[in-house]
Formats: structure tokens, C-alpha cells, sequence
């Protein structure tokens, strides 16, 4: 069992008037760390599973009086895999409004598309969202020692921080469990909300995608290279991004408006999904990769440990046409904070300034950095 740090912050949130909703991709814990909150109430509760048949049709399209009698006198509401349920926004909403601090509703979904998307405006003031991630390296490593993390940096980068594969002893195993991930799970939410038939071609588009993490995301590129169009290829990185199998990080630029129509990049919410979608779990000496899975770890154990902290920034990278680039920058209340991320590199200095920005350049030999 790992502790999840996030667990602090939701546990602050019972009873305040709101609904809990924790969001993230497939088996990355949001169950398991649900149980763990629950076991430690005293409160009388009632679960229900969207994956059960039974349970979507106790909840969906019923009546605020129809929900108090399902209820009944239980404190606690959990309700796991909620975005199966078709009318789970104008649920949520009747309960808060009813119980308000009276009684805690905690919902968790493993997709935006309904649980976010369709509960946007009847939730509004209603509810208080977590991101729960893969594994951060400071829930793995809670010593924080530093030894030991530089020693399974590699594996770390070859097989990502999903739960169940960090346990696993053996990379033989690590690799068949990435394998049953992405075959059983990856997609599931999606095809069956958006009725998407040709798995195949999300997939091409994934794999594409796995292949060009640090680098900007042309929709008009991977349109020729699939050969569908560039509004399916919008649409499909989004299903993919709201099912938090990828994430895209927009351009920084002074002028806004200008910084809409850049190109994106994006990256992966975990490596080894990422590897499992190219077949490739090769040591890092025989990769030529490098360097990508570097920048990729370190952007996203970056927003993990922002996301626990529930510190608020706004993120892009910066690329100019002579050629200046800065992979991670953060704003916060108009100040801005950059960095630099390589895997290998002779240096001599640990700043830099390009294009008027300052940056921190990350390598492995800062590995405290990630838990600053």
C-alpha cells in the first residue's frame, strides 16, 4: 500500500457542503484510495458501482424523492465509475442541494466525458475535483533516497508508476500487465461512451503520438500520416486526453491570443502505457529515446507534485522561431518560473535565460528537485 498524498487534501473536503469527485485514469487507485478514506469514517455509508447494471439504474433519471428512500439514513454516498451513469450531474446536484453538509457525496471516475463534461453546469459550486495520478516519486519513495531512486530511474522510465506494475518483482511481469492495460482498459470508456467502432485507428494515432513526445503536434501531419481527417484527429486526442491517457501543453507566448492557434505538445500521463503502445521496453543505453522520456517524466512528476500540493498554475512550454525553447513554464499571479530538461549533458551551470526567461536545467543528478 502506498500512501497517497492526495488523501490529506480530499479528506479536509468532508462535509463541506460539496460534492468529492476523484478523477483519473483506469487502475491507477481511485478505488483503492476511496476504501482507504471510507474505512477510516465511522459514519454509516452506502456504495454504489456504475459498472453494475443494478446500481446505474438505482441513480439514473430518478427524482429528488426517489434518491432520499435509496439513500436513507446513510452519511456517506460513494458512488465508484460514475460516469456510467447518464444522468449522474442532475443526480449529484438534486443530493447536494438536499443534504448539503448533512451528508458526503464522493463520486470517481476514470472519465471526464460524462462525470465532468455533462456535470459542468448542474454541478457548478457543487463539487471539489482530484486528479489522482500514477504514482508520484514521493509517494514511492517517501524516505526520499535518493540512491536508491537514481539506481530504478531506468526502470522507472521504462515502466511507469501505475500501482500494480510498481509492486510487480520481475520486468517480464511488469511488461504483460503494461500489455493487459492497454488492451483491456485504455479505450474501454471510450468506445463505449462515444460509440467509436475502429479501435485500430486510435490506437495508430496513440502510437504516433508515443513517438513524439517533446516534440510539437501537428493535427494536420498526423491527419496524412493516418489518413483520417484533422476534425477527427482533434476530437480523438481529446477523448484521449479526457480519459487521462495523454495531456497537451499549450505554447507560452505574451500575446494570448496568438498562443491558441501554436501548436500543442503532448505527452504521456504515464511511460509505461507509453512504451506498451510502441512495443518498447528496451534498456535505456540501447534507446534512442532518451532524452523524450526524460522530458515526459519530468513535466508530469512536475504536475503530480503541484497537484498534491493543490498549488494552481497555468503551464506551457516555449519555442521561438529562432530556435530558443524552454520545456516546462509555470505562471502563477503573474510570475513566471522555467525549466529545462535533459537527460545527459556536460554543464557547468544550472540556469539559463532564453528569450528574456530565466530557467532551471533538470538532469537525473537533480533528483531532489521533485520533491522541493
Amino acid at each position: 500500500m502506498y500512501n497517497r498524498l492526495i488523501k490529506k487534501q480530499i479528506s479536509a473536503k468532508f462535509y463541506c457542503g460539496r460534492a468529492i469527485i476523484i478523477i483519473g485514469a483506469r487502475q491507477v487507485g481511485k478505488t483503492t484510495l476511496s476504501n482507504i478514506l471510507l474505512k477510516e469514517r465511522q459514519e454509516a455509508i452506502i456504495k454504489f458501482n456504475g459498472d453494475n447494471p443494478g446500481d446505474r439504474e438505482k441513480l439514473n433519471n430518478k427524482d429528488l424523492e426517489e434518491l432520499i428512500k435509496i439513500v436513507g439514513d446513510n452519511k456517506i454516498i460513494f458512488i465508484d465509475e460514475a460516469q456510467k451513469i447518464n444522468t449522474i450531474g442532475q443526480t449529484i446536484k438534486l443530493l447536494v442541494d438536499e443534504f448539503k453538509e448533512k451528508k458526503q457525496i464522493i463520486a470517481t471516475g476514470s472519465s471526464s466525458i460524462n462525470l465532468l463534461d455533462k456535470t459542468a453546469e448542474p454541478l457548478t459550486g457543487r463539487k471539489v475535483v482530484f486528479h489522482l495520478h500514477p504514482l508520484s516519486l514521493e509517494e514511492i519513495y517517501p524516505e526520499k533516497n535518493l540512491l536508491l531512486i537514481h539506481k530504478e530511474l531506468s526502470s522507472n522510465l521504462i515502466y511507469g508508476f501505475y500501482p500494480e506494475i510498481v509492486k510487480l518483482p520481475s520486468n517480464a511481469e511488469k511488461e504483460d500487465m503494461l500489455d493487459e492495460l492497454c488492451e483491456s482498459y485504455l479505450f474501454k470508456d471510450i468506445l463505449e461512451f462515444q460509440k467509436i467502432k475502429n479501435s485500430a485507428v486510435l490506437y495508430s494515432l496513440l502510437k504516433a503520438l508515443a513517438l513524439q513526445i517533446g516534440s510539437e503536434v501537428s493535427y494536420n501531419e498526423l491527419s496524412n500520416i493516418i489518413g483520417i481527417e484533422k476534425k477527427t484527429i482533434e476530437r480523438y486526442i481529446d477523448l484521449l486526453e479526457k480519459n487521462f491517457i495523454v495531456f497537451r501543453l499549450p505554447p507560452y507566448a505574451v500575446n494570448k491570443r496568438r498562443t491558441i492557434s501554436k501548436l500543442r505538445k503532448v505527452y504521456f500521463y504515464d511511460l509505461g502505457i507509453r512504451n506498451a503502445v510502441i512495443n518498447n521496453f528496451n534498456a535505456l543505453d540501447s534507446r534512442n529515446d532518451v532524452g523524450e522520456l526524460w522530458e515526459n517524466f519530468a513535466v508530469i512528476e512536475r504536475i503530480k507534485y503541484l497537484g498534491n500540493k493543490r498549488k494552481r498554475v497555468n503551464k506551457y512550454f516555449l519555442r521561438t522561431y529562432d530556435g530558443a525553447e524552454i520545456d516546462l513554464i509555470e505562471e502563477s499571479g503573474g510570475q513566471l518560473e522555467a525549466f529545462e530538461f535533459k537527460f545527459s549533458v556536460k554543464r557547468k551551470k544550472t540556469t539559463g535565460r532564453t528569450a528574456g526567461i530565466d530557467y532551471t536545467l533538470i538532469t537525473p543528478d537533480d533528483m531532489e528537485w521533485f520533491f522541493d
